[in-house]
């Protein structure tokens, strides 16, 4: 019995979550509209079914302040009280208590009571009486909900495309859960069967037997349906994350006392399920920073002739086999002086080194460990972390963050991923008789020179390429290789962030889909390195990281140089 109960509050958990999810976007979305029908019902059901589940597991503290916040929105279905700021603010904050009530069921602990200034102040606001919202205390889940004097309107989600949730779900037997790990193991089964089909491509023009090729040929289109449908299995949409911001802003809005619209585009677009989890992170540091630093305060947009309200865009949209994630503010902008002064100031950089950067450089110092251009520490932003975390994040999922920015006009963020982790698409290179392999979306293009001639600048070897000079990077000295005099290179424009790059190759062998694994332990943790994974012909590929490239090997300097 134990055991069954176990399943049931596991599924209570999921379920309840994914109300959740979608509680907090409709509730701001109410917020706009109060007398919204459609939308009181769908709120007043979701704290409904989750009172249901909890009630049937014998969750009090939860079951009551959902029945609190049912009572107040149930006067408001009916037109005897309308909907306050009061009441938002406790809806809020009631949704906040869940998810850390939640938390609990999953931790095993004993699950919190609500406080009894938020049940009496929904409970006095069901009979009528008009009560002023309490605010929570700062250890709370919740402090930035509670309503400021005079605050600003909250964020209006225009959402494009957001998941609706309740309101149209899904018939019962159209769907079935799957435990995870299932898939996972699904995934892993198709990659050994990618590998094997690599290596029978390989070794197939050797061979040369008609039924042989015509053999390979179909299990080739049936590998690649095999993985194209498990990979689509184990495809969520991006909604699932976007879904947690209107309210998030609405919160960030009223602590910061900005006025802010939150436009949320192209909620429907799909990725593999562990990078739409591993991408909340990331989004949640740029949307707070897009409201505390991007968006002026409603006088100093006054002031510069904008309108009072900020506009925040959070998009989507899939671009061939990676998907572009924007977030755009029509704020200040970001001045590159100020960041360039304050990276000196801070000792990210030093003043030399800063001097020569330019204005697109300067503004990718904000991702530097330590930096902030704040000069006091408040609850959301000054301690010098989190926007070092977004390129962390995002470079540990093989995507990049590009960052372009006007001052007194607004910036933008832009992250493009990979639409899975586990099958990656990359151009293979060789030196010697080894193999390397680039991530295919970091490639620019492939140049064919018999010999490289190199210019030096400022101490750096670069190439002309089309009266555009980019750093040159020859992959043998930053392995520490011997050159071969002579001999022909291949150069390869790679792309990091907003700098372009020529990696020297001895040859590109062509493109293949590889199955990333972990490093080997020798070669954790050692600067350039993503990954490794088996080729066509049995060798192991080391998967070579771009930025970490760039990074130790600009003038020059091998990796264990940089290291020292």
């Amino acid at each position: 019995m134990s055991a069954i109960a176990n399943d049931i509050a596991a599924d209570f958990l999921i379920e309840a979550r994914e109300i959740l999810d979608q509680l907090g976007e409709q509730m701001v979305a109410l917020e706009h509209a109060p007398t919204d029908r459609d939308c009181l019902n769908t709120v007043f059901r979701g704290f409904h079914t989750i009172k249901g589940g909890a009630g049937f597991l014998d969750f009090a503290p939860m079951v009551e302040i959902c029945h609190a916040v049912e009572d107040r929105l149930n006067v408001a279905r009916d037109g005897t009280v309308p909907m306050d700021a009061a009441a938002f603010d406790g809806a809020q904050q009631a949704v906040d208590l869940v998810i850390d009530m939640l938390d609990c069921v999953a931790n095993g602990e004993e699950l919190p009571h609500a406080p009894a200034s938020l049940l009496k102040s929904l409970r006095d606001g069901a009979k009528g009486f008009v009560t002023q919202m309490p605010t929570l205390s700062s250890g709370s889940s919740a402090p930035a909900a509670s309503q400021p004097p005079k605050a600003p309107p909250p964020p209006n989600p225009r959402a494009g495309g957001a998941a609706k949730g309740a309101n149209a779900p899904e018939a019962a037997d159209a769907t079935v859960r799957v435990d995870v790990r299932r898939l996972d193991a699904m995934v892993d089964l198709v990659g050994e069967l990618v590998l094997a089909r690599n290596r029978l491509k390989t070794i197939r023009p050797r061979l040369r037997d008609e039924d042989l090729d015509r053999a390979v040929t179909a299990l080739d289109v049936a590998t690649s349906r095999l993985q194209s449908a498990v990979m689509m299995v184990r495809m969520q949409p991006v909604g699932r994350v976007f879904a947690r911001f209107p309210k998030l802003a609405r919160d960030v809005a009223r602590q910061v006392s900005k006025s802010v619209e939150l436009e949320i585009i192209g909620a429907e677009t799909e990725l593999d399920r562990n990078l739409v989890e591993a991408l909340a992170d990331p989004l949640v540091h740029l949307v707070r920073n897009a409201i505390d630093h991007g968006i002026e305060s409603p006088a100093a947009r006054r002031a510069a002739g904008k309108s009072e309200q900020g506009t925040v865009r959070l998009s989507a949209q899939q671009e061939g086999d990676h998907v572009s994630i924007e977030v755009s503010d029509d704020g200040a902008g970001i001045d590159p002086e100020k960041i360039r002064r304050s990276a000196v100031n801070k000792g990210v950089i030093d003043s030399d080194a800063a001097a020569r950067l330019s204005a697109d450089e300067c503004l990718h110092l904000i991702f530097a460990p330590g930096f902030s251009t704040r000069t006091e520490v408040s609850d959301l932003s000054g301690r010098g972390v989190g926007m070092d975390v977004v390129q962390s994040k995002i470079r540990e999922l093989s995507g990049q963050v590009q960052i372009q920015s006007e001052v007194g006009r607004g910036s933008r963020f832009i992250i493009r991923v990979p639409l899975t982790l586990a099958i990656l698409p990359t151009l293979l290179i060789e030196l010697d008789d080894d193999v390397y392999a680039l991530p295919l979306v970091r490639v620019v293009e492939v140049l064919a020179h018999e010999r490289v001639e190199a210019l030096w600048v400022d101490g750096q070897s670069m190439l002309d390429l089309r009266d555009e000079p980019l750093p040159l990077i020859d992959l043998r000295t930053w392995l520490g290789l011997p050159p071969i005099a002579g001999a022909a290179t291949t150069c390869v424009v790679l792309q990091s962030g907003e700098q372009r790059f020529c990696l020297t190759v001895d040859r590109v062998r062509g493109r293949e889909e590889v199955v990333i694994k972990a490093l080997p332990r020798t070669l954790r943790g050692l600067a350039g390195y993503a990954g490794a994974s088996l080729v066509g012909d049995g060798r192991m590929a080391l998967i070579l990281d771009v930025d970490a490239l760039l990074r130790t090997g600009l003038r020059g300097s091998s990796p264990a140089a940089r290291d020292r």
